[in-house]
């Protein structure tokens, strides 16, 4: 195999966190709460659960997205409307919330968003985001499979820029609404 930035493991991995007026369950019962990231989220516009208890290990969670034509704007990525579907691989009320995502097929990825939080002080909480791709997925195959290497570190550079702005937003963001419910 061609030696490739591609095939780093992690690809990526990022984490961020904020602190939150709210006690852990409140906050886990939000970011628990997929359909409704529409309200947080840069880029998933919320979607539904289509199949198993909503947030429940096991559970496959449809995603609405957009991206906007500006994000990394030189690169082969989706832009408008496109749609993934996620499964949840961890679900501890009150402590973590993970999802994997899912090929087209339908099967695991080495792609795992998720929130944790713990208890800080009497009544509020440190939520922490975060991401890691182990492996990279078939869609960043995609987007670099016609790239030379230089485009190729360029691009994740630029994409880990994204995502850890994309997470800081989103902890932001979650933390208006949970504050003002």
């Amino acid at each position: 195999m061609t030696q490739t930035v591609i095939n780093s493991t992690p690809l990526f991995e990022l984490r961020a966190s904020i602190r939150v007026a709210a006690d852990p369950a409140t906050v886990y019962s939000v970011v628990s709460d997929l359909p409704r990231s529409g309200e947080w989220s840069p880029e998933c516009q919320g979607g539904r659960w289509s199949v198993g208890e909503p947030g429940a290990v096991g559970s496959v969670f449809r995603g609405e997205n957009l991206r906007a034509e500006s994000v990394v704007g030189w690169a082969p990525l989706v832009r408008g409307t496109w749609y993934t579907e996620a499964k949840v691989v961890r679900a501890e009320p009150g402590v973590t919330f993970r999802w994997m995502m899912l090929t087209h097929a339908g099967e695991d990825q080495q792609s795992v968003w998720g929130f944790d939080v713990e208890a800080d002080g009497a009544s509020g909480s440190v939520l922490t985001h975060h991401f890691r791709m182990g492996k990279a997925t078939a869609g960043i195959h995609k987007i670099v499979e016609d790239l030379d290497e230089p485009d190729r570190v360029r691009f994740v550079d630029e994409w880990t820029s994204k995502l850890a702005a994309d997470l800081d937003s989103t902890l932001g963001r979650i933390k208006d609404v949970v504050e003002k419910q």
